[in-house]
């Protein structure tokens, strides 16, 4: 399943882009499961997206809880 993800304000600074497009590997199939995959490159990534940091994610432009489940095409922002 291939995702556009898009990073705003710190977000943004702290990872250095505004967004990418990624082929999510199997299991990655909700918008919390994105967020701790993301988490796993390390570095900024963990940090930047660590638990109990205030990041709202909101799935093709509706506010999103960790749940919501990922189609292919979405877009998932942050």
């Amino acid at each position: 399943m291939q995702v556009s993800i898009l990073y705003f304000a710190s977000l943004r600074e702290r990872l250095g882009t505004g967004g990418e497009t990624v082929v999510l590997p199997e299991g990655v199939t909700s918008a919390g499961a994105l967020r701790e995959w993301l988490r796993g490159r390390g570095g900024p990534w963990s940090e930047a997206l660590a638990p109990g940091r205030a990041v709202r994610v909101a799935v093709d432009r509706q506010l999103a809880a960790d749940e919501v489940l990922l189609a292919d095409g979405a877009e998932v922002a942050f």
